[in-house]
């Protein structure tokens, strides 16, 4: 049965009484004990408390929930989620190991039927974990008890040859896979926002910043095709991943398969079928159980080598420093002074408290605060892979703390820069006015470079600097003091080139056709 934070258990307890004419919830010690006993032990299944919930991040703040995560990834990376593929891999296993004779095709059967979280008292579970430490054992325990009341002692062929890790580790690389199929969804629809706002604005033209002051004329629709670019980029990256992270883990206590032999198993393995399945019990079985979730089979154990795992908390980092790295640059363009473009506008978004005028840049600062906070913790990642000898001693939970949060963090992300992106306001007006403000000095290159092939690059240089000083202290159109300065005059550049090297929409320069090349480089 699956459960949202939309307020399941506050419409159960509305329709059990009618705590008063106003609706008011049921006190908390009232309807805990009224919902035990209509359906026990499902109160602790619930992902969301609609009342006096404990918050311990933003990421399960009632509130800030929308904000920080979305009902995705929190599916993805809950309680049930995670347990439900430690399942999974009980479910797979066995059914695999019946295959091969290791275990008795009933215990499979049996072991298989028991596999589901509505299966688990997730009460006990829970105290259990806090006394072993790892949630496996206690899941493994209620397995078998649950197959040994169909027959004594079948339930003991549950978890044969398998040690915590692989289960932890093989669940992991499961949610991770879901989470990667999200954030190709977002960077596709980014990426398809992106694509119209470089088609719609190839040639509108604006002034490029450098060290934030103006530099030369560029178009809006080649400032978004850089920005695309990068988002092509990172599909290429976590496409290049995959094969790498969507590793199954299955190698024993030590890594070795040292438990799955002839001697340990039932019965006699079945002869192979091919040359490719002429293999040691251990590596047929792990071929089978990495087929039967649909993952790669590892050249060797991975227990203490987390690469895999930092590398995809490390492109995640990167990713969102992209989306942030957008949202920067939107935010200063929607100051006041500048008004170049705006995040989508809803009524009463962004807000002051007391200024009504204000119409904040929320959705930047959000993405900007996020991707800080993925940045901090794949650093932690990173440390994980510091793990000591064969199975570590406190570096893999590193991994438990940060990957949720990350992974969290960054599908919230992505939607903001979605949703920035596909409703972005751009005032073409406003750019041409900036263009307008340094009275032509936008354009002191194109001027030095269209006097340079007459006077020299340097030698115009300095005279373009010159005269460009000269405008700030007088106040005065560029193009005007470049009529009258005399060296230029005996220059031969002509009147007409001068009016036309001063014009920013001449100076755009490969804007246009770089912005067609990146559009184009998606079909590739």
């Amino acid at each position: 049965m699956a459960y949202t934070r939309s307020g399941f258990l506050a419409q159960e307890m509305y329709s059990i009484a009618r705590w008063s004419q106003n609706l008011v919830p049921i006190p908390q010690q009232h309807y805990f004990s009224i919902y035990r006993r209509q359906t026990p032990n499902m109160l602790s299944r619930l992902p969301w408390r609609t009342k006096n919930r404990q918050m311990t991040t933003m990421l399960d703040s009632d509130i800030f929930h929308n904000v920080f995560n979305t009902a995705e990834t929190s599916k993805i990376w809950s309680d049930e989620t995670r347990t439900s593929y430690y399942l999974d891999f009980e479910a797979a296993l066995a059914t695999v190991q019946a295959r091969l004779n290791i275990i008795p095709q009933k215990a499979a059967d049996e072991i298989a039927k028991v596999c589901k979280w509505e299966e688990i008292d997730v009460e006990q579970l829970r105290k259990k974990t806090e006394l072993i430490g790892y949630p496996v054992l206690p899941v493994v325990q209620q397995l078998v008890k649950k197959v040994n009341m169909v027959e004594d002692r079948l339930g003991e062929w549950t978890h044969w040859g398998a040690t915590t890790q692989d289960l932890t580790d093989t669940a992991t690389v499961l949610q991770l896979r879901d989470t990667l199929d999200i954030v190709d969804r977002k960077i596709a629809a980014i990426v398809a926002a992106l694509e119209k706002l470089c088609e719609k604005y190839r040639t509108a033209p604006m002034a490029a910043r450098s060290n934030l002051q103006q530099a030369v004329p560029i178009s809006f629709g080649f400032k978004a095709a850089r920005l695309l670019a990068s988002f092509q980029r990172h599909q290429a990256r976590l496409r290049d991943l995959r094969p790498r992270l969507l590793v199954l883990e299955f190698s024993g206590a030590a890594g070795t398969l040292a438990t799955l032999s002839p001697t340990s198993a039932f019965g006699p393995a079945p002869p192979p079928r091919s040359p490719s399945e002429d293999k040691p019990l251990g590596l047929r079985c792990q071929d089978l159980l990495a087929a039967e979730l649909g993952l790669r089979v590892p050249l060797i154990a991975w227990h203490t080598e987390r690469d895999s795992i930092a590398e995809i908390g490390n492109a995640f980092a990167i990713l969102t420093a992209t989306c942030a790295k957008f949202a920067t640059d939107l935010k200063l363009m929607m100051q006041t002074e500048v008004g170049e473009a705006r995040e989508p506008y809803v009524a009463h978004r962004g807000s002051s408290s007391t200024m009504p005028q204000k119409r904040n840049p929320i959705g930047c600062a959000y993405i900007c605060a996020m991707s800080s906070s993925v940045r901090s913790m794949a650093n932690g990642l990173v440390e994980a892979v510091v793990a000591d000898h064969e199975r570590s001693t406190g570096p893999w939970e590193i991994e438990w703390i940060m990957l949720p949060q990350v992974c969290c963090l960054t599908v919230a992300i992505l939607a903001h820069t979605q949703y920035l992106l596909e409703g972005l306001e751009v005032d073409e007006d406003a750019m041409r006015k900036n263009l307008a403000m340094t009275r032509g000095k936008v354009v002191s290159e194109a001027v030095m470079m269209g006097l340079g092939k007459k006077l020299g690059r340097q030698y115009a240089h300095d005279l373009v600097y010159e005269v460009c000083r000269k405008a700030d202290v007088d106040g005065r159109p560029l193009v005007d003091l470049l009529l009258e300065n005399e060296k230029i005059e005996n220059s031969g550049v002509g009147e007409e080139e001068i009016r036309s090297l001063c014009d920013p929409g001449n100076y755009l320069g490969l804007s246009a056709e770089m912005v067609d090349l990146v559009v184009k480089n998606r079909q590739r």
